[in-house]
């Protein structure tokens, strides 16, 4: 496969940033994205000139880190994948591919393809976490909890934290992935004991990160490599007025 790539280029956070074009040739179909990427990039660096920086870790769909906007869409588009196991075969020979950052204002770009997603781990820090002695690991069955419980916690729990919720929402809103961290402990009995404090200073660190509010488009669920539902920002919007209601009484 032959592709012609048009590749947001940025020196640091102050430089104002451009797309630059590249030719990629002789691109296997099997190739996932970051590694057409690499491809490219041995051939610049063969030019002797500087790589496209982008982030990656796993590169197994679990750590979240590869935050790229493909053709308009966080991720590529492909249901429930990120763009680390997005295979070249989805596109065809001779397209042009346009690769972004996320673009939110709590996401600055710092260099390239390669943005802060430093607000989301102050926001976890706010609350996103069980810090009452639960003593050591029970046996499965000595803490009974509901099926649909279990089940829904889980859910929640598959976030990743990748950030394509932000970069798809028109509000850059980051109520997905808070409302899913917020869940996916508020259902568990261990972490029930912190349940309306977590809802309050996470919320509270949210909007002083300075993401905006939900307007229920859906853009978050449907470009969300782990199909975590918006019905989670249901319940979270759900303890957090209560939690309000107690903290006011």
């Amino acid at each position: 496969m032959n592709l012609t790539l048009k590749v947001w280029r940025q020196k640091n956070a102050d430089d104002p940033g451009q797309f630059e074009t590249y030719d990629a040739a002789d691109i296997i179909p099997d190739m996932s994205f970051l590694e057409m990427l690499d491809v490219v990039n041995d051939q610049i660096i063969a030019a002797g000139k500087e790589p496209i920086a982008f982030d990656s870790d796993c590169r197994e769909g679990i750590c979240g880190t590869c935050s790229l906007v493909i053709n308009g869409t966080p991720h590529g588009g492909q249901k429930a994948t990120t763009a680390c196991q997005l295979h070249m075969r989805h596109f065809n020979d001779g397209d042009t591919i346009t690769i972004e950052p996320w673009r939110a204002r709590p996401f600055p770009v710092l260099r390239d393809l390669v943005v802060d997603r430093g607000a989301f781990d102050r926001i976890i820090q706010a609350g996103g976490f069980v810090s009452v002695n639960t003593g050591g690991t029970p046996d499965a069955n000595c803490l009974p909890v509901l099926k649909d419980d279990a089940d829904l916690a889980m859910d929640a729990a598959q976030c990743i934290g990748c950030g394509a919720c932000v970069a798809a929402c028109k509000n850059a809103s980051a109520m997905l992935f808070v409302s899913a961290k917020i869940s996916h402990l508020g259902l568990l009995p261990q972490g029930k004991v912190e349940k309306d404090r977590r809802a309050l200073k996470m919320v509270a660190q949210m909007d002083k990160e300075g993401f905006g509010n939900c307007t229920v488009t859906g853009s978050c669920e449907a470009v969300c490599p782990k199909e975590i539902s918006i019905n989670f920002i249901a319940r979270m919007n759900g303890d957090y007025a209560v939690a309000l209601l107690k903290q006011g009484a």
